[in-house]
């Protein structure tokens, strides 16, 4: 039996539908999927009962899926079964994020659990090689993704990202902690707000405006704003150099083609074999109606 190990996102609930059975749904308190019924919420500082639970419901398959913040761990809500776990949990939350996750994945292993990834779960997720939308790339594309390859792959060995905006011969933006949505929201042009719109925070508001109009400036200033630049340039995306591809596999859905386009960008690279796209359908139809391309790069 499968158990899916679920963070936020769409991920665990299409990993989920491509099952034949449904698998048991085990959610990492405060990052509930999208789209999918937790079957049982967890601690981190629970975890050793938690594989206690799988044992005795029959699993013998786990799947790691879906996004998580780095937990804080509260030692007053350890229960008995996880107490001889803490030092190996700890040493495992100071490292990468690679790092940590290969060290979860050997505690899982540990304990007789084989951990299946996200792709091999769902083989349907990861799309064939070649152009997938009506539009093509550019004759400029290639050397776009040769530059974004290296990037992308010099920010892995460090840990740091797994995408970044390339327009030419330069790096628009590298993935930080927050993800590739935020990276493309860093890119896409300020907007003023409307009726209703007035932040929680109007301090936090008007400084990410004018982080946002300074921003602009910069690439007007650099002759990369303005219309010509609308449609230029191109997101990279592809796994870590060397990561355990049982877990964090980069993905890129529906809203991704909403953020690159709103970005500017021309269209999307990522590595055949190497990058899930969700809903692909919908993303397909999503950047066609923009007239962005995808592009599988084997």
């Amino acid at each position: 039996m499968l158990a899916l190990i679920a963070g936020e996102g769409t991920l665990p609930a299409a990993v989920a539908a491509a099952q034949a059975r449904r698998p048991l749904v085990c959610a990492l308190r405060g990052h509930a999927p999208e789209g999918l019924t937790p079957d049982l919420t967890f601690r981190l500082e629970q975890l050793g009962g938690l594989m206690a639970t799988l044992k005795a419901q029959g699993v013998t398959q786990v799947c790691l899926c879906g996004g998580v913040r780095r937990p804080e761990i509260d030692l007053g809500a350890l229960d008995d079964a996880t107490l001889p776990l803490v030092p190996r949990l700890r040493d495992a939350l100071r490292l990468g994020d690679d790092g940590a996750l290969r060290a979860l994945i050997a505690i899982l292993e540990g304990e007789g659990f084989a951990v299946v990834a996200a792709h091999e779960a769902a083989p349907g997720l990861l799309p064939p090689a070649g152009v997938l939308t009506a539009a093509r790339p550019g004759p400029e594309t290639d050397a776009e993704a040769r530059l974004g390859a290296e990037v992308v792959a010099e920010m892995g060995a460090a840990d740091q990202g797994q995408a970044c905006a390339i327009r030419g011969d330069r790096v628009l933006a590298r993935e930080g902690p927050e993800g590739t949505d935020a990276m493309l929201a860093r890119l896409a042009p300020p907007q003023a707000p409307g009726p209703g719109d007035a932040p929680g925070d109007p301090f936090s508001w008007a400084a990410d405006m004018m982080g946002d109009v300074l921003g602009g400036a910069a690439d007007w200033l650099s002759g990369q704003g303005g219309e010509e630049a609308a449609r230029a340039g191109l997101l990279y995306k592809a796994p870590k150099p060397d990561q355990d591809r049982r877990a964090d596999l980069p993905a890129i859905g529906p809203r991704t083609a909403e953020g690159v386009a709103a970005a500017g960008l021309a269209g999307v690279v990522i590595e055949a074999g190497g990058v899930m796209v969700l809903d692909r359908d919908a993303t397909v139809a999503a950047l066609d109606r923009a007239g962005l391309f995808l592009w599988v790069r084997g």
